[in-house]
């Protein structure tokens, strides 16, 4: 069954979902074993969480990949193009490695199996309605070439430049052999979280990696105008293993 923990209850309103052995009726989160065995995804977080400095999100306009250096090969952008749709504008490579193919463009839904994704829709529009975060632990469905994989998905909202909540930034790692693809996913655990606010929350710099040398560099995950007769691509690289595929739409 589809469980919740943490501040928000979701209420009822996600229908239960059948997700294997069902004999434990708690299944414990523990956060610190997580964070140690997903540490690019608590890297994420505690790069958001700086940024927004005590607001209920930051822009989409102040992420900036140096700041989270380490875990851009499993960071993404997302944006809600409609009600319960959010699609991928920028994902780091190991998502296209989980798809076997580039993902830019796609649902986020398209990761996971097809009975649950009008649920797991509802939870993911959470995070621009509420706004909230949203963590997820998952398992990879196995079968013949798919062995067990197991990941966690966070998922944290931004604003766009016109200040409405219709960004993300996320991170979505797995640890296991991919095998063959696409690979879908099961929910084995489920944490929304209500985000804090202080009232005098403000604007603030994020700390950058490389420095002050490297903050004269540039700012954000670029998502420059597609030049004429282009397909609305660009390709940027980073250390030479790391690529990042930008939407223009």
């Amino acid at each position: 069954m589809l469980r919740t923990t943490g501040s928000a209850s979701l209420h009822g309103w996600v229908k239960m979902i059948e997700l294997g052995d069902q004999r434990d009726n708690v299944v414990p989160f523990g956060e610190f074993r997580k964070d140690m065995a997903f540490p690019c995804v608590a890297e994420v977080r505690a790069y958001w969480e700086a940024l927004r400095a005590g607001r209920v999100a930051p822009a989409r306009s102040e992420v900036d990949p140096r700041g989270i250096e380490r875990a851009l090969e499993y960071a993404f952008i997302l944006e809600r193009i409609a009600p319960r749709v959010a699609r991928f504008r920028l994902a780091g490579m190991h998502l296209n490695d989980l798809m076997g193919m580039e993902v830019r463009g796609m649902p986020l839904t398209s990761f996971f199996r097809p009975e649950i994704r009008n649920d797991v829709a509802e939870v993911v529009d959470t995070v621009f309605t509420g706004p909230q975060i949203v963590d997820m632990s998952l398992a990879g469905a196995t079968g013949m070439g798919c062995p067990p994989l197991e990941a966690r998905l966070l998922i944290l909202p931004l604003r766009s430049d016109l200040g409405d909540m219709n960004r993300a930034l996320g991170c979505f790692v797995s640890q296991g052999a991919i095998g063959r693809t696409p690979r879908k996913f099961e929910v084995t655990e489920l944490k929304t979280e209500a985000i804090p606010t202080t009232a005098h929350g403000r604007f603030a710099k994020a700390p950058v990696a490389g420095g002050r040398n490297a903050a004269k560099a540039g700012s954000g995950f670029a998502e420059p105008m597609a030049p004429y007769g282009g397909q609305g691509q660009q390709t940027i690289r980073s250390r030479g293993h790391l690529r990042l595929v930008v939407s223009d739409e």
